[in-house]
């Protein structure tokens, strides 16, 4: 048998802070726990908030906490081909349809069901599901509107996509000492989820599903913040034909007021702590890797 296969897995569009560092730390103890290997991918697929000097940061940050990875790095950024394939994969099988809609048509269209008092079904983050406005769009006015430059992205045709699994589809889960369980999952309840973006042939969802079967990802260890999300990885795992992996999805590192440290609230990152003096030992030991 092949040496279990884990990966951290951070975006360059900020600095890494003690959220990070938890998961980094969980990763590198779970697979040395299991005998396995670690490895490290950069999840760069958004190109307008990458920047090559947060991509610097984080090796520095992971090399000040003493972690080391397996392997080569994974860069997201250098593989767009091969999302291209998984995309027009299930395209072909008319299992994703072209959206034109920009976020202000959808929020507006959202606004108006409330309005009449509908009921809006919304996404396990809360997010209202997509409507559906271009989901029954004339082939000839998609054909022309693709031709002439329009921008759109890809959604999954989620109807579609559930119709062709034959079985009950299940998340294998894990805990750090190794033994494992199953729970079912319900991808319904992301609705036709976001598959490619506007502005590259992507989303998180494939690019992640896609990596973590070329790497051999055999473990997937992140936080709680991503554990629904699980339910659509898995459904295209089955209908791209690869493998899934088990998951543990751990605990979220919260500031003051209970919310989840955050990169886009200007959390304190490891680069302040490193130059206020906080030592890689006093971090580990407050995170409880003493």
């Amino acid at each position: 048998m092949s040496r279990p296969t884990l990966r951290f897995a951070p975006s360059p569009n900020g600095r890494l802070h003690l959220g990070h560092a938890f998961s980094a730390l969980t990763n590198a103890r779970i697979a040395q726990n299991l005998g396995g290997r670690l490895l490290l991918r950069i999840e760069d697929i958004d190109l307008g908030r990458t920047r090559p000097e947060f991509v610097q940061a984080i090796f520095d940050d992971l090399a000040w906490l003493g972690l080391n990875f397996d392997g080569p790095v994974r860069r997201q950024s250098g593989h767009f081909s091969e999302y291209v394939r998984a995309r027009d994969a299930l395209a072909v099988r008319k299992l994703l349809y072209p959206c034109f809609c920009s976020r202000g048509r959808i929020a507006a269209a959202i606004t108006e069901r409330e309005a009449s008092g509908a009921r809006v079904a919304r996404d396990p983050d809360g997010a209202p599901l997509y409507p559906g406005t271009c989901h029954a769009l004339p082939g000839d006015e998609v054909r022309a509107r693709i031709d002439g430059g329009a921008p759109h992205t890809w959604r999954l045709d989620s109807a579609a996509a559930l119709a062709e699994i034959t079985a009950p589809l299940v998340i294998r889960r894990f805990a750090p000492d190794g033994s494992q369980d199953t729970v079912p999952a319900d991808p319904a309840r992301w609705g036709d989820a976001v598959i490619a973006r506007r502005d590259v042939p992507t989303s998180y969802h494939l690019a992640v599903v896609w990596d973590d079967a070329e790497q051999g990802i055999s473990h997937v260890v992140r936080g709680q913040d991503l554990e629904a999300a699980t339910d659509l990885h898995v459904l295209l795992q089955h209908l791209l034909g690869l493998p899934s992996p088990a998951y543990h999805h751990h605990g979220l590192i919260r500031d003051e007021t209970g919310d989840k440290l955050a990169k886009s609230k200007g959390s304190e990152s490891l680069a302040d702590l490193r130059a206020r003096g906080v030592t890689p030992g006093a971090v580990r030991a407050m995170l409880g890797f003493a």
